[in-house]
């Protein structure tokens, strides 16, 4: 069933990334990318949850990448391309 994503707090992202549950980590980068007013910040926490070991959480990272691109139009791209790479390349599991 459609949620829309939730707007967070900057308070709210840091007690997620400190001790969420796995269900709130996967959907934070799609929430900071697609809501977060600061790109920036949005890109960090999306290349953090990028090098996570669970596939879902990468693959929602490149994702949330995605929303930034979209919503803000602007990412940085010699940080962001090679993590779509090797997303591309080694993830099996949520292959685009």
């Amino acid at each position: 069933m459609y949620k829309p994503l939730d707007t967070l707090t900057d308070e709210e992202i840091k007690k997620i990334l400190a001790s969420g549950s796995f269900d709130e980590l996967a959907m934070l980068p799609l929430s900071v990318g697609m809501h977060h007013a600061n790109w920036k910040i949005a890109q960090t926490l999306c290349v953090k949850l990028a090098g996570h070991t669970d596939e879902r959480i990468r693959a929602n990272a490149i994702l949330g990448l995605a929303y930034i691109a979209m919503t803000k139009g602007k990412l940085e791209k010699h940080i962001v391309k090679p993590l779509l790479l090797r997303e591309l390349r080694t993830n099996v599991e949520y292959k685009w």
